[in-house]
């Protein structure tokens, strides 16, 4: 706490970092995972050898991962960003598959039934559905981000990682204190107000 009423603005400085690298991932990576999951929903041959590859890309190490990203990226954030983006496809596409699979196929005779094209039963039955199960991994996967991107402090992207290996550094038991708090306050924190968001869909569904 005393270096936290020290340093105040330092402090709230490297948490919107922290903060904004793990959203930043876990947004994008979303963009890129639902119509990923979609496709392999309706390609079930391409499902395995895609999910086999993220599979292969997730037991990559953080560290390892973000080194083969430096060549493409450099030693900045946008390496830590992709890394992060590479993680999250995993988790993301296997809900994604797994909510548009639980879907009701009664549910989507009916929408056909009535009319609807391919994309608006996608946009207004498939996905509203299969939300829920999407969340779910969105909390798997804000969590991971958050861990693996205070690694990416060593490769200058910044945030509370920053804490963490300057107290390693100059032996501070008060910086490593109070990153290890703060990363663990911000992951209980995203999968709360990602578990609050999924019970009401969840609610709301039945």
């Amino acid at each position: 706490m005393a270096y936290l009423l020290s340093y105040p603005l330092d402090v709230l400085r490297l948490l919107g970092v922290h903060v904004l690298l793990t959203l930043g991932a876990l947004l994008i990576a979303a963009l890129i995972a639902l119509p990923l999951g979609w496709l392999l929903h309706q390609r079930r041959r391409l499902a395995a050898p895609v999910l086999g590859a993220l599979g292969i890309i997730y037991t990559i190490p953080s560290i390892a991962l973000i080194i083969f990203m430096i060549p493409l990226f450099g030693l900045n954030a946008r390496s830590v960003l992709a890394a992060l983006i590479l993680y999250c496809q995993v988790i993301l596409v296997r809900n994604t598959l797994a909510g548009l699979d639980g879907v009701s196929p009664a549910v989507l005779e009916a929408a056909r039934g009535m009319g609807m094209s391919p994309a608006q039963i996608a946009f207004r039955v498939q996905f509203p559905l299969a939300l829920p199960v999407i969340l779910a991994g969105a909390r798997i996967a804000a969590v991971t981000s958050v861990a693996i991107a205070t690694i990416g402090a060593k490769f200058g992207a910044g945030g509370l990682g920053v804490l963490l290996f300057d107290g390693i550094t100059q032996n501070r038991s008060d910086k490593i204190v109070l990153g290890s708090v703060l990363v663990g306050l911000l992951a209980l924190a995203l999968n709360r107000g990602l578990l609050f968001l999924e019970r009401r869909l969840s609610s709301y569904r039945k």
